[in-house]
């Protein structure tokens, strides 16, 4: 197992981010999902320059991007929207892309049960054969109720694995685990060999360590279970608006450089532009909460 994390919950420079994570001991990143913002071979030259190699990359499935919509062209254009990302980490050497099939943030359907199957079945097969052909494992990730209403354990992640290819695999995110899973450490034995990538963030979604999971018992579960994969950071820490707040200077009031997409994506999951104090600190601690186990 190594440390990884992703980096779309804060919009900053590349360099910026490589340079904190490697002062923190990561080892690898997921990237964005957004192909259109990084340029390949400057990207390879930034991570070969801070020692730190692509690990992945999550689809962001946002706005029109579903991969259950009943309009066929744009599940066909969602289905290209996830080859993009594929394809963006094979020229950076990665090996997982997580795929969020429905839209986040999504919860009323677009068909019935059986009908919304097959169209996510059909183009998770597509978008699994276009990484089969650049060398990329595809990992189908749960989300928790409140973000998708399309499946949110890790039983119902691997029937679309099941459906589409053995080969195929899970994501498994620690915070989801947490509200959706009766038992979320069965949960990971369930996945098993299956497991390809696990994200972490605490029960409060801030920093691992900052709540109340169990650590050292998560990542025992890993080890049971063989897991030699990334173990990614993604913290979307929540805005407190009240005068209760813990952090007050946790907000960035200034922002800059951020697409209108990408915002919205940070804010619908009740977070917002974080300061790169703030940011640096919970990169930090998650590091700190982390690595001693994973060694």
């Amino acid at each position: 197992m190594h440390l990884s994390t992703h980096n779309w919950m804060r919009a900053e420079p590349l360099a910026v981010t490589l340079k904190r994570i490697k002062k923190y001991g990561y080892e690898s990143i997921e990237i964005s999902g957004e192909p259109a913002q990084y340029d390949v071979n400057e990207t390879r030259a930034l991570l070969k320059e801070h020692g730190i190699r692509c690990w992945g990359a999550v689809t962001l499935t946002l706005g029109e991007r579903n991969l259950a919509a009943r309009d066929e062209g744009q599940r066909a254009r969602s289905v290209d929207y996830v080859k993009s990302v594929i394809t963006m980490v094979s020229e950076l050497e990665g090996q997982i892309v997580t795929l969020v099939p429905a839209t986040v943030g999504k919860v009323v359907p677009d068909g019935t049960e059986e009908e919304e199957w097959t169209w996510v079945v059909d183009a998770t097969k597509e978008c699994f054969a276009h990484a089969q052909k650049r060398g990329v494992r595809i990992a189908v990730e749960p989300l928790n109720r409140f973000e998708t209403y399309f499946f949110n354990r890790a039983a119902q992640a691997l029937a679309l694995a099941d459906a589409v290819s053995p080969e195929c695999g899970v994501c498994l995110d620690a915070f989801h685990l947490n509200i959706e899973e009766e038992d979320m450490y069965e949960a990971i034995r369930l996945a098993g060999k299956r497991l390809f990538d696990f994200h972490v963030a605490d029960n409060n979604r801030f920093a691992a360590g900052l709540g109340q999971l169990d650590w050292p018992k998560i990542i025992g579960t890993l080890k049971e279970i063989g897991y030699d994969g990334a173990v990614t950071n993604e913290f979307v820490a929540p805005v407190d608006r009240t005068p209760a707040s813990k952090y007050p200077d946790m907000v960035e009031r200034n922002p800059v450089d951020i697409p209108p997409e990408q915002l919205k994506f940070i804010q619908d999951h009740g977070s917002s532009l974080l300061t790169e104090k703030f940011y640096d600190d919970q990169m930090r601690i998650t590091a700190e909460t982390i690595l001693p186990l994973i060694k």
